[in-house]
């Protein structure tokens, strides 16, 4: 409902923050607040610029997280992130508290080329699993 409704009307540089964990499969719980991420987007122009979260370091919660998902787009859930057994493996031995955000030429090309959405503009959109590797 974001999507359609409030992004595209966001023109003025404006956070997002706290989406739902639904919404966050790869964020931290939010510490205070049950059922939201640590999680941010900055819109500017209605169009995301920079998706930024404290990353999820439980590889138990991940996985469950990445089934979740799995089943949510057997359900029809065409959104849903595709989950990769190498990444829960490298949580396995160990990731230290860890923060990310993506604010990359790539949105800035978005942005010039007018692209809705970063495909148009991503030279490897989409992370693929290792030859042989099932989803989660």
């Amino acid at each position: 409902i974001a999507g359609q409704l409030v992004e595209p009307e966001l023109k003025q540089p404006t956070l997002l923050m706290h989406h739902p964990l639904l919404l966050s499969p790869l964020a931290r719980a939010h510490r205070s607040r049950p059922g939201v991420s640590e999680r941010f987007e900055l819109f500017m122009l209605g169009r995301e610029v920079a998706n930024a979260y404290s990353e999820l370091g439980d590889p138990r919660e991940q996985r469950r997280r990445f089934e979740d998902q799995a089943q949510a787009r057997a359900d029809g859930d065409d959104e849903a992130v595709r989950g990769v057994a190498s990444f829960v493996d490298a949580l396995e031995y160990g990731l230290p508290p860890t923060g990310g955000w993506g604010l990359g030429v790539d949105r800035l090309c978005m942005m010039l080329l007018d692209k809705s959405s970063i495909r148009e503009v991503c030279l490897f959109p989409v992370m693929r699993p290792l030859p042989g590797e099932e989803s989660l």
